[in-house]
């Protein structure tokens, strides 16, 4: 492509979804939401237009809001008197002490792994450039006019030009934002201003730009801590502000002659989270006001944007939902009426209360909504049934529906970006842990699945994959997702890495990252275990693990590893666990509780004090993520049912496995206090049990706390993600390998 101003590297544009909420990951990324899943392409953020990189996947729009995975973060303490100054004082040195301490012992202990981490590294970057391919950014097109980015810069070219002429509307190196990366662009319809957001991987907040386009595009205005944003008119822009990870307010800002912003919308309820979305065919906007349980919207009429917001349907305790329009008819994905899981409605416009709600298409039973695109005459769903993924195309003209189940190796969507409604092929791409992306497309004239060949990638022919039922405590049948090496022979003395995460309705990270294939490769099981408290089978999964159900999903992590290890997928001494953020309280509780199941347990940002931390409402997000854990502070029943599971509250003396932790300086979503009692909590009971039981050649777990001064609970650079990810490795490596040199001296803790 020929640039007209230097602009060098490469990276994706923002993938727009319409009628979703993107579960960030880097999901952490934690999303989401697994360890492992950490990193990125080189270079190369991936974006998305709902505002976030953590997570690769889209969820349900209502069922949980991907940028609150906890309430869990530090930095706001509680208004203190005189008297407890010394106490604070008393506190925050022995912060400083225990963070120093660690950072020492770290430092020790590092060297360790040196060689390990640098072969892993050099063998993730030798898989990254064999599989990682740019199946070209996606483009927003206006007319004649097609807008991309690459390498933090904003191009315009021509649909027509075949000599690849493009002009640089936006650059964040020359503007002074070199840390930080392209999150979202919104183009004003008549083309005339750009509104671009930017963040860096320090920080949870992001800064809207907005340029007046044209021969000399220039900056118009700077708006600080903005989470969402969309057009209404030329030259009206609505947007959400974001302060302690909540947002709460919605403004409009003007561009016209007389320049003004106003306050248009406030959420006074601490739980609800709001966003702003803009109708597939630009004609409202949508003010979202969403809980983990309950939602709201309000309608700008983008013909009269200055017009005070219509309520759609007033929230009602348990009730989600979400709207799309077409044809004076608002279409409202919901879990209204029985049973509680996600239906298609519409109402007219004029009478959008729920008393005019009519079903237009209701999933079945167990099944997953992932995303949703709607379009000028038809919408279609992306659906997970009993592991598989399907596709269900409703036609809105002659009312039918039509179900493809996509390849059985596909474990997860990736949806394109469609800004016109009227196009008549949907594009997307499938992936799995172990399968590079391939890209599909639907197309509507033709009525079938077509697969794109726009470069070749090469199959993955080895890997074998397995979808089994474990039986829980309670006899429900729990699914497990298992990879290996088709080659591989006595799979029994093979190392096995299962991943857990189970909390808000999220499913497992199961998109593709090389590492995953690298262990593969080497002759490892991974093994995704789909536990209740996660989303894997639709909004009653998530209900039966969460609040007073917590314990089902320990309960489910404990019977597949079980089931795993009967059916012959290697054994204890050979298996480690991975969870990241509130994934760590079903890891931490099993070590609790089961530690002779697994022999190492990498954790990355964990949630591991549930207990104080719900007890803190001046955080933030506590108060919100009530109505996932429950409120200790109000309910006795419930306090004394967090601290039978909370990883922190129940830790003893006795054999664990060993444990490595990454944390976060700058995490907003974790106290590192909390980490640090934890570790020192945990590696002090594993010394008595030691001291207590010693004989020659007993084993005492290494337990490691990997603090990062750099990075976040989702963000981090690709080097740091590519290091994290390698020291992960090495520390496992180093476990497993030990096994077999203890069992001439003793047998395995028990």
């Amino acid at each position: 492509m020929k640039v007209r101003t230097s602009c060098v590297g490469l990276r994706n544009l923002l993938q727009g979804l319409s009628f979703s909420v993107k579960y960030y990951s880097k999901h952490n990324h934690l999303q989401t939401v697994c360890l492992y899943s950490k990193i990125k392409q080189k270079k190369c953020h991936i974006l998305d237009c709902s505002g976030s990189t953590c997570a690769h996947r889209t969820v349900p729009p209502g069922s949980t809001l991907p940028w609150r995975f906890f309430s869990c973060k530090e930095g706001t303490k509680i208004p203190s008197k005189r008297k407890q100054n010394t106490s604070i004082i008393t506190s925050e040195l022995l912060y400083k002490n225990l963070l120093k301490s660690e950072q020492e012992n770290w430092n020790n202990i590092s060297a360790r792994y040196k060689a390990m981490t640098k072969r892993i590294k050099e063998k993730l970057e030798e898989l990254h450039n064999k599989y990682t391919f740019n199946l070209g950014s996606p483009r927003i097109r206006f007319g004649e006019n097609v807008y991309f980015e690459e390498n933090g810069c904003v191009f315009l070219s021509k649909a027509d030009d075949d000599e690849g002429n493009v002009d640089i509307l936006f650059s964040t190196e020359d503007l002074g934002f070199s840390d930080a990366f392209i999150q979202r662009i919104r183009i004003s319809p008549d083309q005339r201003y750009m509104a671009i957001s930017l963040k860096s991987e320090n920080s949870e907040e992001a800064t809207c730009v907005i340029m007046k386009l044209g021969h000399f595009p220039v900056v118009e205005k700077v708006i600080p801590s903005v989470f969402s944003f969309e057009w209404a008119t030329n030259d009206v822009l609505y947007y959400t502000s974001q302060k302690n990870l909540k947002c709460q307010n919605v403004f409009m800002t003007t561009f016209t002659n007389q320049k003004h912003t106003k306050l248009v919308y406030t959420e006074q309820d601490a739980r609800f989270f709001v966003d702003i979305h803009c109708t597939k065919d630009r004609r409202f906007l949508t003010i979202n006001s969403n809980s983990k349980t309950t939602s709201e919207v309000w309608l700008v009429d983008c013909r009269h944007p200055f017009k005070s917001p219509a309520l759609v349907q007033a929230r009602t305790k348990g009730v989600i939902y979400h709207t799309e329009h077409r044809n004076d008819e608002l279409y409202i994905l919901t879990t209204y009426g029985e049973p509680a899981e996600y239906k298609l409605m519409k109402a007219p416009v004029a009478s959008s209360g729920m008393e005019n709600w009519q079903l237009v298409y209701a999933l079945e039973k167990k099944t997953k909504l992932v995303d949703l695109e709607m379009f000028s005459d038809h919408c279609i769903m992306f659906l997970k049934n009993a592991g598989h993924l399907y596709l269900n195309v409703i036609s809105f003209v002659s009312h039918s529906v039509q179900s493809i189940k996509l390849p059985r190796w596909a474990c997860e969507f990736e949806l394109e970006s469609h800004p016109e409604h009227t196009t008549s092929t949907c594009y997307f791409q499938l992936t799995s842990p172990v399968h590079p992306p391939k890209r599909f497309a639907y197309s509507f004239k033709e009525n079938n699945l077509i697969e794109q060949a726009v470069q070749e990638v090469p199959i993955i022919k080895n890997c074998h994959t397995t979808r089994l039922l474990a039986k829980s405590k309670d006899e429900t049948l729990v699914p497990i997702t298992v990879f290996h090496n088709m080659n591989s022979k006595e799979l029994h003395r093979k190392p096995l890495l299962v991943h857990v995460y189970g909390a808000y309705g999220i499913d497992l990270n199961m998109s593709f990252k090389e590492e995953k294939l690298m262990l593969i490769e080497e002759g490892w099981i991974l093994a995704y275990c789909h536990v209740r408290g996660g989303g894997e089978l639709g909004l009653s999964w998530h209900k039966d693990g969460f609040q007073h159900n917590k314990l089902k999903g320990l309960h489910d992590l404990k019977a597949c590893i079980m089931l795993l290890h009967e059916l012959g997928f290697s054994q204890p001494k050979y298996t480690a666990l991975a969870a990241a953020s509130a994934g760590g309280v079903l890891a931490g509780a099993l070590c609790n509780t089961d530690p002779e199941l697994i022999r190492a347990v990498v954790l990355q940002a964990p949630f591991v004090d549930v207990l104080n931390t719900m007890m803190k409402t001046h955080l933030p997000l506590t108060v919100e993520e009530q109505e996932e854990w429950g409120n200790p502070l109000a309910d006795e029943k419930c306090m004394k049912y967090i601290k039978s599971y909370c990883p922190y509250q129940n830790i003893k003396p006795q054999c664990y496995p060993s444990v490595f932790i990454t944390a976060y300086e700058n995490d907003q979503r974790i106290p590192l206090t909390g980490v640090l009692r934890y570790v020192q909590k945990l590696r002090k009971a594993a010394l008595d049990h030691a001291s207590r039981t010693s004989k020659k050649g007993n084993w005492i777990p290494n337990i490691i706390l990997d603090i990062r001064a750099n990075g976040s609970h989702c963000d981090s650079s690709w080097e740091d993600s590519l290091n994290e990810v390698a020291r992960h490795l090495a520390f496992l490596n180093k476990e497993l390998e030990e096994v077999c040199h203890l069992q001439h001296d003793s047998k395995s803790c028990k």
